[in-house]
């Protein structure tokens, strides 16, 4: 992959500057030298910065509801920014840290740090890097992570250079969108704990990380397509498309299993053993090629750090059995009363995650409290959590697949959402 030049594409979806993206840049301005390195223009033609005019609060005022030349992220350039020696030595770090990650990632610890020094960083990738890092150090984190493992997973795949430099590539920009919506919607909370309405806002990040790619830099369309992809699942219960199998690219795949492995490895039992537990549990969300190196490091960690004796454990299972064949009562129930195009199409939608979870809850044999022995409690607490959490997860996917449905008709999917609810004994 040869090194990345500028762009600068007259770009509608970028026309204006949105204000959550300048408000990090500015943030981040304060610590780090963020220029001008053109000058700035509107439709119109009035100049609105000079070029190497360093980016202030005053940039923010001028350039408000004013549609613009160019994208405002082509205009500006991070002089102290990230650079390929900033990834280096975070990657180094993370593989010294006390992560759970870093096991998995040691043993391909020599191809990632070669690997890292070649990633060609657009000025545009750079500067929205840049910005993360100063501005939100944990996003910066996240990514740094997510481009070892996409990277390492790549590796043990036997990959090639260039597809180990355009999967590290994908993890490190995967959540660039991110920044363009309201930070209080950002995705490190909130599979676990959004409501529904807050829940719409994040999920265009990926389509906008796909835009931003696309319009605004020379990375290669896999890459934007893969990043637009990572929170897409194979059985359609991902966003913002849910797409289904045929139509991800295998980058994609790769990344929506990087993407789950790091949301279990930021929560508050972090382990690759829950990790493993995550992309299995349910048969038929995730590729399998690319999570038997997960699954196969989990192996070696000493257990799940379970709470819960076995005969606890066992009536919270028998709830969740009997919650889950109720939601697909309640569901079937809802289905026979007819309805709109779109109710149905949620309602459909609905019906399939719930035989994908009755697929799941079959095959780990939870169904059968007796096979629950003290030794299995801390994997099938992992595996009822996991279950729990994609019960919750059913009603966002449906109502989002619904989009405004009228009164009668939301009404009929608030009872889907209280019978789901109902269905989860614990939270995700």
């Amino acid at each position: 992959m040869q090194p990345a030049t500028p762009t600068t594409p007259n770009s509608a979806a970028f026309s204006t500057a949105n204000p959550h993206a300048l408000a990090v840049i500015l943030e981040a301005s304060q610590t780090r030298s963020i220029i001008a390195c053109r000058d700035i223009f509107d439709l119109q033609g009035v100049k609105l910065w000079a070029r190497d005019q360093p980016v202030s609060a005053a940039l923010q005022r001028k350039l408000m509801d004013r549609r613009l030349r160019n994208p405002l992220e082509t205009c500006l350039l991070a002089e102290d920014g990230v650079t390929p020696q900033t990834l280096t030595d975070a990657l180094w770090q993370l593989l010294g840290s006390s992560s759970p990650l870093a096991p998995l990632l040691r043993p391909c610890a020599p191809r990632l740090m070669q690997e890292v020094t070649h990633l060609p960083l657009h000025p545009v990738a750079q500067l929205l890097l840049t910005a993360g890092q100063a501005s939100r150090p944990a996003s910066f984190a996240h990514a740094v992570q997510a481009m070892a493992l996409a990277g390492g997973l790549m590796i043990e795949h036997g990959g090639g250079t260039a597809d180990v430099r355009v999967a590290m590539l994908g993890g490190l920009l995967h959540d660039l969108g991110e920044m363009y919506i309201d930070p209080q919607f950002g995705e490190a909370d909130a599979d676990r704990t959004l409501d529904f309405v807050s829940y719409q806002q994040l999920v265009v990040h990926p389509h906008v990380g796909r835009l931003l790619l696309t319009q605004l830099t020379n990375y290669p369309a896999t890459l934007a397509r893969a990043v637009g992809e990572h929170h897409e699942r194979l059985d359609g219960s991902g966003y913002p498309h849910a797409a289904t199998r045929e139509a991800l690219s295998p980058l994609g795949r790769l990344l929506a299993v990087v993407e789950a492995t790091l949301a279990v490895v930021r929560s508050e039992q972090p382990s690759l053993a829950r990790a493993s537990v995550a992309l299995r549990v349910v048969p038929g969300e995730f590729d399998l090629g690319w999570i038997g190196r997960i699954a196969s490091a989990a192996r070696h960690e000493p257990d799940l750090g379970g709470r819960h004796e076995p005969e606890t454990l066992k009536l919270r299972l028998a709830r969740l059995d009997g919650g889950l064949l109720a939601a697909q009562a309640c569901t079937a129930a809802l289905s026979a009363n007819g309805g709109s195009a779109p109710l149905k199409a949620a309602l459909d939608l609905a019906t399939h995650l719930l035989a994908r979870l009755r697929t799941g809850w079959t095959a780990s044999g939870l169904w059968c409290s007796q096979t629950v022995a003290g030794q299995d409690v801390p994997e099938v607490d992992a595996i009822e959590r996991e279950l729990s959490f994609r019960l919750h997860a059913i009603e966002r996917a449906a109502r989002l697949r619904a989009g405004e449905l009228p009164a009668a008709e939301g009404q009929r999917l608030d009872l889907l959402g209280d019978a789901l609810r109902s269905a989860t004994p614990v939270a995700g």
